[in-house]
């Protein structure tokens, strides 16, 4: 205490004043030397209330964005309308759009499918000719699936393959009608197909396998061309050329066991001829002359009957 008679000096509160400062210069020397080169600063004074602001902005439009990517665009497109709604109003159903416009690809197809691809109609192609055209290129057209539903008024509808029914052999192993799974008595048919498309008509030469009962039914106003195999082909000939040869050697056998007996006939009735003649003549026998007359007589019948 200063004044009071005690053994301290004047400068001793310089002294400790000097050791604080002394300490304090230490510790910034010492932070100085610890501090690594991306560490921040310290502050050690209160942020202004615009800076924290700013920064709860960029937290919160991070984790917006973050949230906003986890979520599909259907989920997003609802969330924006909701967001909209709550803070200018309306409702839901102003935002509901009409689906009586909407088309899927299966339409766009239905609308633009072909039977048959001309170079004409691959002229002007926009997108849905080429999705429509895309499809026809996958189809497999070597034989044809019939609906025969209306047979009796003679109209017919023809399609082509897909995959799933090559492989299961429908059309081809297995009847070609839709509607029927016959696998045995299968017959080929080839049929010039006409039809209406796009206000054209035209025609096409198809070729389908039906069963003996599919076949009756598009036959049934008038018969199509049956396609045959080869071997089939030349089995039929080979049958027809030994029949007509059969029916060649009959005809002819027939033709000299004819001749034969018309010879036999022609001899036997010139010897009794000659004999009743004789009789007559030497014996003036009338009953000679009556048979030799009953005898020309049962001979002409017999020769007419042999012929």
């Amino acid at each position: 205490m200063h004044g009071h008679g005690g053994y301290d000096s004047d400068f001793s509160d310089d002294e400790h004043c000097g050791e604080s400062n002394k300490r304090k210069k230490r510790t910034v020397e010492d932070d100085l030397l610890l501090k690594k080169p991306f560490q921040k600063e310290k502050h050690g004074k209160v942020v202004h209330k615009q800076v924290a602001a700013e920064l709860l902005d960029r937290e919160e439009a991070r984790n917006r964005r973050f949230h906003l990517i986890a979520m599909d665009a259907y989920q997003r497109h609802t969330k924006f309308v909701n967001d909209y709604i709550l803070y200018y109003g309306g409702k839901k159903e102003d935002f509901r759009r009409l689906g009586e416009n909407d088309k899927t690809d299966m339409d766009v197809i239905r609308e633009n499918h072909r039977f048959l691809w001309n170079e004409e109609d691959e002229m002007d192609m926009n997108w849905e000719k080429r999705l429509a055209k895309k499809y026809y290129d996958k189809l497999f057209k070597e034989y044809c699936i019939a609906d025969l539903s209306r047979y009796k008024e003679n109209k017919f509808g023809f399609r082509w393959r897909i995959e799933k029914e090559v492989i299961s052999g429908k059309g081809q192993f297995c009847c070609g009608n839709k509607c029927c799974d016959e696998k045995e008595g299968l017959k080929s048919w080839e049929v010039n197909f006409g039809y209406t498309e796009h206000g054209e008509k035209r025609n096409a030469l198809v070729k389908l396998r039906l069963c003996q009962e599919c076949s009756f039914k598009l036959n049934f106003h008038h018969r199509r061309k049956e396609v045959k195999s080869k071997k089939r082909k030349d089995k039929a000939k080979k049958d027809s050329e030994e029949s007509t040869h059969k029916k060649s050697r009959l005809s002819s056998v027939k033709e000299t066991s004819k001749k034969k007996d018309k010879v036999c006939h022609m001899s036997q009735i010139k010897s009794l001829i000659s004999k009743c003649i004789y009789n007559s003549v030497l014996y003036n026998d009338v009953t000679a002359w009556f048979l030799y007359c009953w005898c020309l007589w049962w001979r002409f019948i017999q020769y007419l009957q042999n012929r």
